[in-house]
Protein backbone atom coordinates (compact mmCIF):
# COMPACT_ATOMS: atom_id res chain seq x y z
CA UNK A 1 0.00 0.00 0.00
CA UNK A 2 2.63 2.57 0.95
CA UNK A 3 4.26 1.97 -2.42
CA UNK A 4 1.22 2.57 -4.31
CA UNK A 5 0.39 5.81 -2.86
CA UNK A 6 3.91 6.89 -3.68
CA UNK A 7 3.67 6.20 -7.22
CA UNK A 8 0.56 8.15 -7.20
CA UNK A 9 2.04 10.90 -5.43
CA UNK A 10 5.21 10.62 -8.54
CA UNK A 11 3.25 10.17 -10.90
CA UNK A 12 0.89 13.29 -10.03
CA UNK A 13 3.99 15.34 -9.36
CA UNK A 14 4.71 14.30 -13.45
CA UNK A 15 1.11 15.49 -14.09
CA UNK A 16 2.07 18.58 -12.40
CA UNK A 17 5.43 19.14 -13.86
CA UNK A 18 4.24 18.29 -17.40
CA UNK A 19 1.32 20.54 -17.22
CA UNK A 20 3.90 23.15 -15.73
CA UNK A 21 6.35 22.56 -19.15
CA UNK A 22 3.11 22.46 -21.62
CA UNK A 23 1.94 26.01 -20.46
CA UNK A 24 4.97 27.58 -20.06
CA UNK A 25 5.86 26.75 -23.93
CA UNK A 26 2.05 26.93 -24.97
CA UNK A 27 0.96 30.13 -24.13
CA UNK A 28 -2.51 29.39 -23.44
CA UNK A 29 -3.59 32.38 -21.67
CA UNK A 30 -2.93 34.93 -24.42
CA UNK A 31 -4.24 32.15 -26.93
CA UNK A 32 -7.73 33.11 -25.15
CA UNK A 33 -7.15 36.42 -24.72
CA UNK A 34 -7.08 36.70 -28.73
CA UNK A 35 -10.00 34.54 -29.02
CA UNK A 36 -11.87 36.48 -26.67
CA UNK A 37 -11.00 39.18 -29.08
CA UNK A 38 -12.11 38.27 -32.22
CA UNK A 39 -8.51 37.37 -33.19
CA UNK A 40 -8.00 34.09 -35.19
CA UNK A 41 -4.48 33.06 -33.92
CA UNK A 42 -4.14 28.86 -33.85
CA UNK A 43 -2.72 27.29 -30.85
CA UNK A 44 -0.10 25.42 -33.13
CA UNK A 45 0.71 29.00 -34.53
CA UNK A 46 1.37 29.95 -30.99
CA UNK A 47 3.42 27.10 -30.46
CA UNK A 48 5.32 27.27 -34.19
CA UNK A 49 6.42 30.96 -32.56
CA UNK A 50 8.08 29.60 -29.76
CA UNK A 51 9.74 27.21 -32.29
CA UNK A 52 10.99 30.08 -34.33
CA UNK A 53 12.09 32.00 -31.30
CA UNK A 54 9.20 34.52 -31.78
CA UNK A 55 8.22 36.24 -28.41
CA UNK A 56 4.18 35.58 -29.30
CA UNK A 57 2.93 38.14 -26.75
CA UNK A 58 5.23 40.49 -29.43
CA UNK A 59 3.21 39.84 -32.19
CA UNK A 60 -0.13 38.78 -30.68
CA UNK A 61 -0.92 42.09 -28.73
CA UNK A 62 -0.17 44.48 -31.26
CA UNK A 63 -2.54 42.23 -33.68
CA UNK A 64 -5.23 42.54 -31.12
CA UNK A 65 -4.82 46.09 -31.03
CA UNK A 66 -4.84 46.76 -34.55
CA UNK A 67 -8.20 43.94 -34.45
CA UNK A 68 -9.65 46.61 -31.79
CA UNK A 69 -8.46 49.47 -34.34
CA UNK A 70 -10.50 48.10 -37.20
CA UNK A 71 -7.17 47.43 -39.27
CA UNK A 72 -6.97 44.58 -41.80
CA UNK A 73 -3.70 43.01 -40.40
CA UNK A 74 -2.14 39.44 -41.15
CA UNK A 75 -0.30 38.12 -38.19
CA UNK A 76 2.43 36.10 -40.56
CA UNK A 77 3.60 39.80 -41.90
CA UNK A 78 3.97 40.57 -38.01
CA UNK A 79 5.83 37.92 -37.48
CA UNK A 80 8.41 38.21 -40.60
CA UNK A 81 8.41 41.96 -39.73
CA UNK A 82 9.20 40.95 -35.63
CA UNK A 83 11.86 38.32 -37.07
CA UNK A 84 13.53 41.14 -39.43
CA UNK A 85 14.34 42.70 -36.19
CA UNK A 86 11.82 45.73 -36.62
CA UNK A 87 9.18 46.99 -33.74
CA UNK A 88 5.65 45.51 -34.24
CA UNK A 89 4.12 47.22 -31.37
CA UNK A 90 5.57 50.98 -32.66
CA UNK A 91 4.27 50.15 -36.51
CA UNK A 92 0.94 49.10 -35.45
CA UNK A 93 0.65 52.32 -32.92
CA UNK A 94 1.63 54.29 -36.55
CA UNK A 95 -0.79 53.16 -38.41
CA UNK A 96 -3.64 53.17 -35.88
CA UNK A 97 -2.42 57.24 -36.06
CA UNK A 98 -2.17 57.68 -38.86
CA UNK A 99 -5.65 56.23 -39.37
CA UNK A 100 -7.28 58.79 -36.58
CA UNK A 101 -5.42 61.43 -38.27
CA UNK A 102 -6.44 60.33 -42.15
CA UNK A 103 -3.03 59.83 -43.28
CA UNK A 104 -2.37 57.50 -46.28
CA UNK A 105 0.42 54.87 -44.46
CA UNK A 106 0.26 50.91 -45.19
CA UNK A 107 1.68 48.47 -43.33
CA UNK A 108 4.52 47.70 -46.04
CA UNK A 109 5.28 51.28 -45.75
CA UNK A 110 5.23 51.71 -42.43
CA UNK A 111 7.60 48.56 -41.68
CA UNK A 112 9.92 50.06 -44.51
CA UNK A 113 9.81 52.86 -42.47
CA UNK A 114 10.73 51.21 -39.00
CA UNK A 115 13.46 48.98 -40.61
CA UNK A 116 15.24 51.73 -42.00
CA UNK A 117 15.98 53.25 -38.29
CA UNK A 118 13.36 56.02 -38.21
CA UNK A 119 10.76 56.21 -35.76
CA UNK A 120 7.79 55.93 -37.57
CA UNK A 121 5.38 56.87 -35.15
CA UNK A 122 7.13 60.01 -34.14
CA UNK A 123 7.08 60.47 -37.59
CA UNK A 124 3.05 60.27 -38.14
CA UNK A 125 3.32 62.40 -35.44
CA UNK A 126 4.97 64.95 -36.42
CA UNK A 127 2.82 64.89 -39.89
CA UNK A 128 0.13 65.95 -37.10
CA UNK A 129 1.30 68.57 -35.36
CA UNK A 130 4.70 70.25 -37.10
CA UNK A 131 8.06 70.16 -35.40
CA UNK A 132 10.31 73.53 -34.65
CA UNK A 133 13.77 73.32 -35.49
CA UNK A 134 15.89 76.33 -34.52
CA UNK A 135 19.30 76.66 -36.00
CA UNK A 136 22.37 77.60 -34.25
CA UNK A 137 23.97 81.28 -34.79
CA UNK A 138 24.64 81.77 -38.24
CA UNK A 139 27.91 84.39 -39.35
CA UNK A 140 27.56 86.09 -42.28
CA UNK A 141 29.09 89.34 -44.21
CA UNK A 142 27.35 91.75 -45.89
CA UNK A 143 28.87 93.52 -48.87
CA UNK A 144 29.54 96.76 -46.71
CA UNK A 145 31.67 94.91 -44.87
CA UNK A 146 29.52 93.95 -41.36
CA UNK A 147 28.97 91.41 -39.99
CA UNK A 148 25.62 89.94 -39.00
CA UNK A 149 24.71 87.03 -36.56
CA UNK A 150 20.88 85.55 -37.58
CA UNK A 151 19.19 82.49 -35.94
CA UNK A 152 16.13 80.78 -37.60
CA UNK A 153 13.58 78.36 -36.44
CA UNK A 154 12.16 76.01 -39.02
CA UNK A 155 8.75 74.59 -39.08
CA UNK A 156 8.57 71.48 -40.84
CA UNK A 157 6.27 68.46 -40.90
CA UNK A 158 7.26 64.68 -42.17
CA UNK A 159 6.59 63.62 -45.34
CA UNK A 160 6.00 60.12 -45.02
CA UNK A 161 6.63 59.21 -48.78
CA UNK A 162 10.30 60.39 -48.51
CA UNK A 163 10.91 59.02 -44.81
CA UNK A 164 12.83 55.96 -46.91
CA UNK A 165 15.96 57.27 -48.36
CA UNK A 166 15.32 61.53 -47.05
CA UNK A 167 17.79 63.58 -45.45
CA UNK A 168 17.61 64.66 -42.13
CA UNK A 169 17.41 67.24 -39.47
CA UNK A 170 20.69 67.83 -39.92
CA UNK A 171 20.12 68.94 -43.84
CA UNK A 172 17.53 70.85 -43.02
CA UNK A 173 19.47 73.04 -41.05
CA UNK A 174 22.36 72.99 -43.31
CA UNK A 175 20.86 74.46 -46.18
CA UNK A 176 18.85 76.62 -44.03
CA UNK A 177 22.20 78.27 -42.86
CA UNK A 178 23.53 78.03 -46.41
CA UNK A 179 20.40 80.63 -47.36
CA UNK A 180 21.14 82.86 -44.65
CA UNK A 181 24.68 83.03 -45.65
CA UNK A 182 23.20 83.87 -49.06
CA UNK A 183 20.89 86.22 -48.71
CA UNK A 184 23.11 88.78 -46.25
CA UNK A 185 25.87 88.29 -48.67
CA UNK A 186 24.20 89.40 -51.37
CA UNK A 187 23.16 92.37 -49.54
CA UNK A 188 25.06 95.93 -50.41
CA UNK A 189 23.81 97.54 -46.82
CA UNK A 190 23.72 95.20 -43.35
CA UNK A 191 20.82 97.59 -42.48
CA UNK A 192 18.65 96.49 -45.19
CA UNK A 193 18.81 92.83 -43.16
CA UNK A 194 18.07 94.61 -39.77
CA UNK A 195 15.24 96.58 -41.35
CA UNK A 196 13.88 94.23 -43.15
CA UNK A 197 14.77 90.25 -42.06
CA UNK A 198 11.69 88.39 -43.92
CA UNK A 199 13.81 89.27 -46.61
CA UNK A 200 16.01 85.81 -45.32
CA UNK A 201 13.13 83.60 -44.71
CA UNK A 202 11.41 84.40 -48.69
CA UNK A 203 14.98 83.91 -49.94
CA UNK A 204 15.42 80.37 -48.12
CA UNK A 205 11.83 79.48 -48.86
CA UNK A 206 12.28 80.12 -52.70
CA UNK A 207 14.94 77.95 -52.80
CA UNK A 208 12.58 74.72 -51.99
CA UNK A 209 15.41 73.71 -49.33
CA UNK A 210 13.32 70.19 -48.44
CA UNK A 211 13.83 68.65 -51.58
CA UNK A 212 15.33 65.35 -51.14
CA UNK A 213 14.49 65.58 -47.80
CA UNK A 214 11.90 63.48 -45.01
CA UNK A 215 10.14 66.85 -44.14
CA UNK A 216 8.44 69.80 -45.78
CA UNK A 217 9.40 73.09 -44.35
CA UNK A 218 6.20 74.95 -43.63
CA UNK A 219 7.64 78.17 -42.29
CA UNK A 220 11.24 79.59 -41.21
CA UNK A 221 11.09 82.81 -39.22
CA UNK A 222 14.40 84.72 -38.41
CA UNK A 223 14.26 84.65 -34.38
CA UNK A 224 17.74 87.04 -33.53
CA UNK A 225 19.79 89.22 -35.85
CA UNK A 226 22.79 91.04 -34.05
CA UNK A 227 25.35 93.08 -35.62
CA UNK A 228 29.05 91.73 -35.10
CA UNK A 229 32.22 92.91 -35.82
CA UNK A 230 33.26 95.24 -38.61
CA UNK A 231 35.42 92.68 -40.87
CA UNK A 232 35.68 94.92 -43.41
CA UNK A 233 37.59 97.76 -41.37
CA UNK A 234 40.01 94.56 -40.00
CA UNK A 235 40.25 93.48 -43.76
CA UNK A 236 41.50 97.02 -44.61
CA UNK A 237 43.50 97.22 -41.34
CA UNK A 238 45.62 94.23 -42.30
CA UNK A 239 46.23 95.09 -45.89
CA UNK A 240 47.43 98.15 -44.19
CA UNK A 241 49.69 96.56 -41.78
CA UNK A 242 50.98 93.81 -44.21
CA UNK A 243 51.89 96.70 -47.43
CA UNK A 244 53.54 98.68 -44.21
CA UNK A 245 55.51 95.64 -43.68
CA UNK A 246 56.22 94.83 -46.97
CA UNK A 247 57.06 98.97 -48.08
CA UNK A 248 59.71 98.27 -44.90
CA UNK A 249 61.32 95.30 -46.16
CA UNK A 250 61.56 96.31 -49.67
CA UNK A 251 63.42 99.92 -47.66
CA UNK A 252 65.74 97.59 -45.65
CA UNK A 253 66.75 95.50 -48.88
CA UNK A 254 67.81 99.06 -50.50
CA UNK A 255 69.35 100.19 -47.64
CA UNK A 256 71.31 96.54 -47.87
CA UNK A 257 72.46 97.33 -51.38
CA UNK A 258 73.23 100.74 -50.62
CA UNK A 259 75.65 99.44 -48.37
CA UNK A 260 76.72 96.68 -50.34
CA UNK A 261 77.67 99.37 -53.26
CA UNK A 262 79.09 101.40 -50.83
CA UNK A 263 81.68 98.81 -49.61
CA UNK A 264 82.32 97.74 -52.89
CA UNK A 265 83.38 101.62 -54.16
CA UNK A 266 85.68 101.22 -50.98
CA UNK A 267 87.08 98.44 -51.76
CA UNK A 268 87.59 99.86 -55.29
CA UNK A 269 89.56 102.78 -54.28
CA UNK A 270 91.76 100.51 -52.03
CA UNK A 271 92.42 98.89 -55.03
CA UNK A 272 93.10 101.92 -56.81
CA UNK A 273 95.44 103.27 -54.14
CA UNK A 274 97.57 100.24 -54.10
CA UNK A 275 97.59 100.37 -57.72
CA UNK A 276 99.00 103.95 -57.69
CA UNK A 277 101.21 103.10 -54.48
CA UNK A 278 102.87 100.01 -56.97
CA UNK A 279 102.93 102.62 -59.64
CA UNK A 280 105.07 105.03 -57.64
CA UNK A 281 107.43 102.44 -56.56
CA UNK A 282 108.61 101.55 -60.33
CA UNK A 283 109.02 105.26 -61.07
CA UNK A 284 112.92 104.80 -59.45
CA UNK A 285 113.53 101.58 -60.66
CA UNK A 286 112.60 102.78 -64.32
CA UNK A 287 115.18 105.92 -64.09
CA UNK A 288 117.42 103.93 -62.68
CA UNK A 289 117.19 102.06 -65.44
CA UNK A 290 117.10 105.05 -67.67
CA UNK A 291 120.57 106.23 -66.48
CA UNK A 292 121.97 102.77 -66.64
CA UNK A 293 121.30 102.62 -70.43
CA UNK A 294 121.68 106.43 -70.82
CA UNK A 295 118.18 106.95 -71.96
CA UNK A 296 118.25 109.72 -69.12
CA UNK A 297 120.80 112.56 -68.29
CA UNK A 298 121.60 114.43 -64.83
CA UNK A 299 120.37 117.70 -66.37
CA UNK A 300 117.19 115.92 -67.33
CA UNK A 301 116.73 114.53 -63.93
CA UNK A 302 116.95 118.12 -62.38
CA UNK A 303 114.88 119.38 -64.88
CA UNK A 304 112.19 116.95 -63.56
CA UNK A 305 112.75 117.51 -60.34
CA UNK A 306 112.47 121.63 -60.71
CA UNK A 307 108.70 120.54 -62.31
CA UNK A 308 107.77 118.55 -59.70
CA UNK A 309 108.84 121.33 -57.57
CA UNK A 310 106.85 123.59 -59.11
CA UNK A 311 104.18 121.66 -59.20
CA UNK A 312 103.89 121.13 -55.64
CA UNK A 313 104.32 125.21 -54.72
CA UNK A 314 101.44 125.91 -57.64
CA UNK A 315 99.56 123.09 -55.71
CA UNK A 316 100.41 124.53 -52.50
CA UNK A 317 99.39 127.77 -53.42
CA UNK A 318 95.78 126.59 -54.79
CA UNK A 319 94.99 124.90 -51.89
CA UNK A 320 96.14 128.01 -49.53
CA UNK A 321 99.32 125.98 -47.93
CA UNK A 322 97.40 122.75 -46.91
CA UNK A 323 99.27 119.44 -48.26
CA UNK A 324 97.07 116.82 -50.12
CA UNK A 325 96.64 113.84 -47.14
CA UNK A 326 97.17 111.07 -50.24
CA UNK A 327 100.22 112.74 -51.87
CA UNK A 328 103.65 111.92 -50.76
CA UNK A 329 104.25 114.93 -48.77
CA UNK A 330 101.39 114.94 -46.89
CA UNK A 331 101.17 111.31 -45.42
Amino acid sequence: MPSEVILYILLFAAIIIFLALFFSFVPVGLWISAAAANVKVGIFNLIGMRLRRVTPTRVVTPLIKATKAGLDLNINKLEAHFLAGGNVDRVVNALIAAQRAEIPLGFERAAAIDLAGRDVLEAVQMSVNPKVIETPMISAIAKDGIELKAKARVTVRANIERLVGGAGEQTIIARVGEGIVTTIGSSVDHKDVLENPDLISQTVLDKGLDAGTAFEILSIDIADVDVGRNIGAQLQTDQAEADKRIAQAKAEERRAMAVAREQEMKAAVVEMRARVVEAEAEVPRAMAQAFREGNLGVMDYYNMQNVIADTQMRGSIATGGKTDPQSPEGK
